[in-house]
């Protein structure tokens, strides 16, 4: 979010320099710089014993394409409470291991996502309210569902670490 106005006080901002950072907005009124925030989510791709990924649907995202688990990281929490949590909520499954797998700029939607790939595993996948479906796919077929390869999309990066994971 790009602030315009002060959220304390109302005041207009203007565009003041802040050292190294540039033109910064800036409330002269409260005398405090005002830097741009965007939303942490975190991505997860979720693995089993098999070399398998569970895949979801998500209409409100695409009826075409399936994702990874991903949900934003509530205030309090940090990126790996939100992985196991999100997973659990939107799976049901509980992680046996996770391990970080960098961090991704979402463009679209200006948010940077925390990206990890976590192993579980495999039993009947137990859905929230907001996937409309998911299913366990063969590693290798994964691409061919997943949203397409493109810049801001942080799956394939991840997908194609967790493949070099298995020395394939």
């Amino acid at each position: 979010m790009h602030y315009v106005y002060c959220p304390e006080c109302g005041e207009k901002l203007i565009d003041k320099p802040a050292g190294d950072e540039g033109l910064v907005p800036f409330c002269e009124k409260c005398g405090k710089y005002r830097f741009d925030m965007f939303d942490s989510c975190v991505i997860i791709l979720v693995a089993n014993e098999f070399d398998e990924i569970a895949l979801l649907q998500q209409n409100y995202l695409s009826n075409e394409y399936r994702s990874f688990v991903a949900g934003y990281i509530k205030p309090g929490d940090n990126a790996e409470q939100t992985a196991y949590r999100e997973v659990k909520e939107e799976l049901g499954l509980d992680l046996d291991e996770l391990t970080y797998a960098g961090t991704y700029w979402f463009e679209l939607r200006g948010q940077l996502m925390h990206g990890f790939i976590g192993k579980a595993k495999k039993k009947e996948l137990v859905l929230s309210q907001e996937v409309n479906r998911a299913d366990w796919v063969h590693y290798e077929k994964a691409p061919e569902l997943m949203f397409p390869d493109m810049p801001g999309n942080a799956m394939h990066p991840i997908y194609r670490q967790y493949v070099a994971s298995l020395g394939k």
